[in-house]
């Protein structure tokens, strides 16, 4: 008999790859030829990895004898890779209810942080609570993440700005990381704003000589487990060389280039972040023509945010332009009190409206695209044999409509699976047993 294995998709009408030959990420090109599959099947092993992906006829005689713990019939919808969220700030206390009635009147994005807005109010009250109300919320925001479709999200510190607070954080986020079961990418990102009291050159000595060497420290006594640097480079935050003293010393213990960039005013943080080896640079608003070229040429991803774009009406990134000239195009919801969405499949709709993005770039950029900004693109962003079976299931014969129907993926979205095993299941779906 042949051996167990953990979960069988069976019959999808279509079953969506998005690569198939082991692609790092989908450059434009790339993205028009989608890998689809039509009446197929998949099997992920015991071991949460996809184990098969073929034909529905060829799969059903290759594993005739074997035991599933549970097996779909996805006869009419469709299968598609779990979706990456590649930019989000989701451990905080408090609101901003209140600043999106200010941005309606008017007021702009630094206006509202230079009257003690913004960051620094999120700062005050995340510092205020416990990391057992911060972990509460925390947890709420990634099952709604997940219900939405998303498997694999980045999350960041920020909104702490000293050593202690960030490390809360930090313990929050790696907590999540070791007991819940959406996958994270955690982010250390101390440089988000310059705390009060402080000057941006004081800010970066006491994250360069206080806050890493800190982290390097619990990171290698495998207390805290931390992905990526981030720094938010702009005018009257950060400024360029701050930022690479910043950025250098992540890199030199170990952390992934991941940063904030050329959102409000062109910084030549695209520049840098090429020079740097950067993997990511978010926001590129204000990206310079020179700034494409380098990220291209460096393989530099842009994790492209049209959330925020659209909520404090901003000039949109020139998606267009990235693609045209060879950058990697990725996208993330920017989740915080500031752009207040957990949506990924709502992201991909505004990326083809806003930004003239086609849908199949759209979804690699939020699968594949979005895996690559995190360095996990050999195990996540597609359905390929080998990978993490991170899957969603929709009920619809095309998937196009989980960026067609927006704000319809609640109704749209069958199950989420993450290892193979179903971790979300729409009540219309019955009980959790198998058919």
């Amino acid at each position: 008999m042949a051996a167990p294995q953990r979960l069988l998709l069976e019959n999808a009408q279509q079953l969506v790859l998005v690569c198939g030959r082991g692609e790092e990420y989908l450059l434009r090109d790339g993205c028009a030829r989608l890998a689809v599959l039509r009446d197929a099947s998949l099997v992920v092993g015991l071991d949460g990895r996809i184990k098969a992906v073929g034909q529905a006829d060829v799969i059903r005689q290759q594993f005739s004898g074997a035991t599933f713990e549970r097996r779909i019939d996805c006869s009419g919808k469709c299968v598609l890779p779990g979706l990456v969220d590649a930019h989000t700030h989701p451990v905080w206390a408090g609101d901003r209810v209140h600043e999106f009635a200010m941005k309606l009147a008017g007021a702009s994005y630094m206006e509202i942080h230079q009257a003690g807005g913004g960051i620094h109010f999120t700062v005050e009250h995340t510092g205020k609570a416990t990391e057992e109300e911060l972990f509460s919320t925390f947890q709420h925001r990634l099952e709604r993440m997940q219900r939405a479709g998303s498997t694999l999200v980045e999350c960041k510190s920020g909104y702490g700005l000293n050593l202690e607070a960030e490390l809360k954080m930090l313990r929050v986020i790696e907590r999540a990381q070791r007991s819940v079961d959406i996958g994270i990418s955690s982010t250390y990102c101390g440089a988000h704003s310059v705390p009060k009291g402080k000057t941006a050159a004081e800010a970066t000595d006491d994250i360069v000589k206080n806050h890493l060497p800190k982290l390097r420290e619990l990171k290698e006594s495998g207390e805290i487990r931390v992905n990526n640097i981030d720094v938010f480079c702009e005018k009257g935050v950060f400024d360029l060389e701050s930022t690479r003293r910043i950025l250098q010393a992540g890199k030199d213990i170990g952390l992934q280039i991941n940063f904030h960039g050329d959102e409000l005013h062109p910084t030549r943080s695209a520049e840098l972040g090429a020079e740097l080896g950067a993997r990511a640079i978010s926001h590129l608003e204000e990206v310079s023509d020179e700034g494409i070229a380098a990220m291209a040429r460096d393989k530099c991803a842009a994790v492209l945010l049209p959330t925020t774009a659209y909520m404090l009406r901003l000039k949109q990134p020139r998606a267009r332009k990235m693609l045209e000239e060879g950058v990697i195009v990725a996208l993330g919801s920017d989740f915080n009190p500031n752009a207040y969405c957990l949506s990924m499949p709502m992201v991909m709709h505004l990326a083809c409206v806003n930004m003239k993005m086609s849908m199949n770039e759209a979804l690699a950029a939020a699968t594949i695209n979005a895996a690559y900004a995190l360095g996990k693109s050999d195990t996540h962003g597609s359905i390929e044999t080998g990978k993490q079976g991170d899957l969603l299931v929709i009920n619809s014969s095309r998937w196009e409509h989980l960026i067609y129907q927006f704000g319809g993926h609640d109704s749209l979205i069958d199950y989420v699976i993450v290892k193979g095993k179903v971790v979300y299941q729409n009540e219309r779906c019955g009980t959790m047993s198998s058919y």
